[in-house]
């Protein structure tokens, strides 16, 4: 659980608190940002398909529900 002005958050609202100024499909620089990555570790996190995108062109766009279960199933991992 997370702590916020209003009491404790889930670690579900958490995220979705951390990622509200973003749009809902992202680029890989938004993505990176959001994440605390570099640019090289966002592609790799793509190439290794740890995060869902779609490529549309050249340009590669990540939704945020994508993301949001990144994060989950990340911090799941790390609390066992």
């Amino acid at each position: 659980m997370y702590e916020n002005d209003g009491g404790l958050l889930s670690p579900r609202d958490a995220y979705r608190l951390m990622l509200k100024d973003y749009p809902d499909v992202m680029d890989i620089g938004q993505m990176c940002e959001a994440l605390g990555v570099s640019t090289k570790t966002g592609y790799k996190l793509l190439k290794d398909r740890k995060i869902e995108y779609l490529k549309i062109g050249r340009a590669y766009r990540i939704p945020k529900a994508h993301i949001l279960r990144y994060l989950k199933i990340t911090c799941s991992t790390f609390a066992e």
